[in-house]
């Protein structure tokens, strides 16, 4: 497989963890054409023993860490309902500000756990294509999944609660 069937098959997908990661799309989208940029430019240094996918989802990582920090964006918020009925939008708001509790519960998990979440949810990966991802072995993923699972249940279970 090639940089650029990686690119055309799963662009999407690499735009929603790159938004998930700076929540903002501008730098999301920057954030997808630099790592796959700088999965260009290194591609001498892949040394095919994983998944190019899983290669490339780190470089898209690292730039959208980089846009995150360099940005002063808050992770993405939910618009207001729309005019409508009280009962919808009522229902409506009571799903935003769940959506936005959950938000807030996975910003707070730790940088690895918040990765491995999103590489797991949003690209679906593996646990090997995972730990590849992110530099570590397959047994710590299967840890730090369990304890961002675990974290996550306990904080929006206080917000539930």
């Amino acid at each position: 497989m090639k940089i650029e069937t990686v690119y055309r098959e799963r662009g999407g997908d690499f735009f929603r963890l790159a938004l998930a990661k700076t929540g903002d799309r501008e730098q999301a989208r920057d954030a997808v054409q630099e790592g796959f940029a700088r999965a260009i430019r290194s591609r001498a240094s892949y040394r095919a023993t994983g998944s190019l996918e899983a290669w490339v989802a780190r470089c898209v990582l690292n730039a959208a860490r980089d846009a995150a920090r360099t940005g002063s964006r808050s992770p993405a918020t939910v618009d207001a309902p729309p005019e409508g009925r009280l009962a919808i939008a009522e229902a409506e708001q009571t799903t935003a500000s769940a959506a936005q509790a959950v938000r807030k519960a996975v910003a707070r998990l730790p940088h690895r756990q918040r990765d491995a979440l999103f590489l797991r949810y949003y690209l679906d990966f593996d646990y090997a294509a995972i730990a590849e991802a992110l530099g570590v072995e397959v047994g710590t993923i299967s840890a730090t999944l369990h304890a961002a699972r675990a974290t996550l249940a306990d904080d929006l279970q206080e917000v539930a609660g």
